[in-house]
């Protein structure tokens, strides 16, 4: 444990390891020591400032960041980004979103974290579908393809009486696609919105 207790050989170790997002339990599994003493390694680090809180039980090298889009997949797992963010990516609509958008199968939430906000927003297991896997400096990460990112928009809007997508490019949205991201969700009014946006 005195070793251990060396910040250069934690934080060599876990850099080996391609560890730059960690929680105490990959502590634990990395050098062999209980959760408990994992914590509280955790937590002295964090008060030295050497490493910096993500969320409850996720940590990062201040200055190893991973990409926003990776922890956007970690921080509220099962999540993928989706939403306006996914159609400012893929150049649907356009504004640039700065809020990092993805969509759960648990309950809608939203993180303040590393100083960007990371809202997730609540779909039944039916509709959790209609991601790609995109890579960025060695992380992968999930992101909705632009046709569920658009249908997962209409639906979350539709849903909250909120003012429908009026601004997209329609030209980056495959009609026969969306309609049948559209059938995972069972709803004849957002089959009947979809039709009529994209006419």
């Amino acid at each position: 444990m005195a070793k251990l207790m060396n910040w250069n050989n934690f934080e060599r170790q876990l850099k080996e390891k391609k560890l730059l997002l960690f929680s105490p339990l990959d502590i634990t599994r990395l050098f062999g020591i209980s959760k408990v003493a994992a914590t509280f390694l955790v937590h002295r680090y964090v008060q030295k400032m050497f490493i910096r809180r993500v969320r409850r039980g996720l940590y990062v090298f201040p200055g190893l960041l991973p990409p926003d889009l990776y922890l956007a997949n970690k921080i509220y797992e099962p999540s993928y980004v989706s939403l306006e963010f996914a159609l400012s990516y893929h150049r649907v609509i356009p504004e640039t979103v700065y809020e990092i958008t993805s969509v759960t199968t648990k309950s809608t939430r939203c993180f303040t974290a590393l100083g960007k906000i990371f809202s997730y927003h609540s779909l039944k297991q039916d509709a959790f579908t209609g991601y790609i896997l995109e890579k960025q400096d060695g992380f992968t990460y999930l992101i909705a393809e632009p046709e569920k990112a658009f249908v997962d928009c209409m639906y979350l809007r539709a849903k909250a009486k909120k003012e429908l997508l009026q601004r997209f490019d329609k030209e980056r949205i495959n009609k026969d696609k969306a309609l049948q991201y559209t059938g995972f969700f069972k709803n004849d009014n957002l089959t009947r919105i979809i039709k009529r946006a994209l006419e």
